[in-house]
């Protein structure tokens, strides 16, 4: 082997060594960044099991908006409660309700739980199914159901 071949091997072990430190620092910076944009998808009992790990973490809680308990305050504030099967959570949020938002609708809610007792939330978001299926002819809206809807939407702003 003469000093040529000996100087293309070393810069080629160069050149993979400086790929392989590269790639490392590139995966650790990604999974660094990843894992503190992290949002964990909660119902109110993994809320509840989660004990002081629920408390200052960014979480989002799903479940059902609980029947009486909404209560609009001053602004776009509002509170209400979620509920799974077996638990609940008092939420209390200023963003805007979207116009679907309503009693026995699912919702995800993002924000943290607080030592208060109650989730301060930064977004509310309605959870429903994309399909949407117009009257068959002939059978006209129900009146009542429909001013039951308005009703549920009214005081709330585009």
């Amino acid at each position: 082997m003469n000093e040529s071949e000996k100087t293309r091997r070393k810069t080629r072990w160069f050149m993979l060594g400086a790929f392989v430190v590269a790639g490392a620092a590139f995966a650790l910076i990604a999974a660094t960044s990843m894992s503190k944009n992290l949002v964990y998808y909660w119902t109110p009992v993994d809320l509840y099991r989660a004990g002081n790990k629920a408390y200052g973490a960014t979480i989002r809680l799903g479940g059902m908006v609980t029947p009486g308990s909404i209560k609009k305050l001053g602004g776009t504030a509002v509170e209400f409660d979620v509920h799974d099967a077996t638990q609940h959570v008092h939420v209390k949020t200023s963003s805007v309700p979207p116009q679907m938002f309503r009693a026995n609708i699912g919702v995800v809610v993002e924000g943290t739980m607080l030592r208060d007792g109650y989730f301060q939330s930064s977004r509310l978001m309605v959870s429903h199914n994309n399909e949407y299926k117009a009257p068959a002819k002939g059978h006209p809206v129900d009146q009542k159901t429909l001013r039951k809807m308005m009703e549920s939407t009214e005081g709330i702003k585009d």
